[in-house]
């Protein structure tokens, strides 16, 4: 028996405008050693916006997601630089590529205290003022993500010291701070244009427990529920004197690469493992969840397990519409291979390699296969024409790659 859910699975892009989407990496945080990191300008897609929204669109991607750097906009209180966004804007109205802006990944402008209340002002001020800047120059509706990951900023930079601002012991105040921020720019945003979007991005994980114990059980499960708290909490579901609402977000985005899963304080739990999850049952899960339209907001791996990942990720995405919920699309993340975040080395994580600014834009072959074999499937599905079943995607993918921080990429 099909699911009830609030549209039609068999036929996605409701929302976006193409099944697969990518995205373009716009960290921009201060490392603990006062580097500030600027993927976009590494890798030059802040100059070279439009050539790259053309090569996504001739591998099939006619959206994707991509960020203004607050850091570089308000480089003094209040004050606002727009000359390195505009031709982004422009790029977008030509190409007339679908974009999702984050307004906020990691990167924060100098001086500015994340736990102070100023914060949160000068946030929705740096909102409001980007919402009327992309009103005046698309035409399209436009579509922001105000704060990337809160969950894993939270974590890594309030509880871990991994991340700005350097915490620990603080990962629910932090948490509490920035939903209060996403939802003082999500009201400033909507001031501006109420027919705006806005997307949320956070991880989806699976715990498994260490034991077969009654408090090994319940702990893992208050892992898998806190996974959801600052989407509860942008909702009103949890913490209503934060202000979130159950009108705040518009699409649930779910970031979900290949180690998270994992069992609790121990190893992670890779694609093939007897103990891993399909990705579908989790959708599933969220959709009961939730009744808002939802998507797969980043995925993806590195070196050669790139479009093994890509297959299963697209084949579990076809399992959980053929069980009658409804995913918007999938964002291959980031789509352009970039310097690590700690270390600089060669990121092999994209669809295109991109090392420098000046880099040529080089597909990765294989890569670039699976995203045209995927496209035309998801084209059969729409014609409806006979779905891949998940587990072939999933035997042809054996990972041997692990986490290390909150880089997320390294092959041992």
């Amino acid at each position: 028996m099909r699911r009830r859910d609030d549209r039609d699975p068999m036929t996605p892009g409701r929302l976006l405008a193409s099944d697969l989407m990518g995205g373009f990496e716009c960290a921009a945080q201060k490392r603990r050693d006062g580097i500030r990191l600027d993927i976009q300008a590494a890798t030059g897609h802040d100059a070279r916006a439009l050539a790259d929204y053309r090569l996504l669109q001739a591998h099939g991607m006619q959206a994707c997601r991509d960020g203004l750097r607050w850091h570089r906009i308000e480089a003094r209180p209040r004050r606002y630089d727009w000359s390195g966004v505009v031709p982004m804007l422009a790029a977008a109205e030509a190409s007339g590529i679908q974009v999702v802006w984050d307004l906020l990944h990691y990167g924060i402008p100098n001086g500015l205290d994340i736990w102070s209340a100023d914060f949160v002002s000068r946030f929705a001020g740096f909102a409001g003022a980007a919402a009327q800047l992309v009103k005046d120059h698309c035409r399209q509706p436009a579509w922001y993500t105000p704060i990337n990951e809160i969950s894993f900023w939270a974590w890594c930079g309030g509880d871990n010291a991994g991340l700005n601002p350097f915490a620990r012991g603080r990962g629910g105040e932090l948490k509490r701070q920035l939903v209060r921020a996403a939802l003082a720019a999500t009201a400033a945003i909507r001031a501006v244009d109420p027919d705006a979007r806005i997307a949320c991005a956070e991880p989806l994980i699976h715990v498994l427990p260490a034991g077969d114990d009654a408090a090994a059980r319940d702990r893992a499960a208050r892992h898998n529920e806190s996974q959801f708290e600052a989407i509860d909490m942008l909702l009103g579901r949890v913490a209503p004197e934060l202000g979130g609402d159950a009108g705040a977000i518009d699409l649930i985005g779910l970031n979900y690469y290949y180690n998270n899963q994992w069992i609790d304080e121990g190893r992670t739990v890779y694609l093939g493992d007897w103990l891993h999850r399909p990705l579908s049952d989790l959708l599933v899960a969220v959709a009961d969840r939730y009744p808002q339209p939802r998507y797969i907001a980043e995925t993806g791996t590195e070196g050669v397990f790139r479009p093994g990942w890509l297959d299963y990720v697209c084949a579990e995405v076809r399992e959980t519409r053929r069980r009658g919920v409804a995913i918007e699309a999938i964002c291959l993340y980031p789509i352009l291979s970039h310097p690590g975040w700690d270390d600089g080395r060669p990121c092999q994580n994209g669809l295109f390699e991109a090392y420098a600014p000046v880099a040529p834009r080089t597909p990765d072959a294989a890569l670039a296969d699976a995203v045209r074999r995927q496209a035309a499937r998801f084209a059969a599905d729409a014609s409806g024409s006979v779905r891949q079943p998940a587990m072939a995607a999933a035997a042809a993918f054996r990972p041997s790659c692990r986490k290390s921080g909150p880089a997320r990429y390294e092959i041992p």
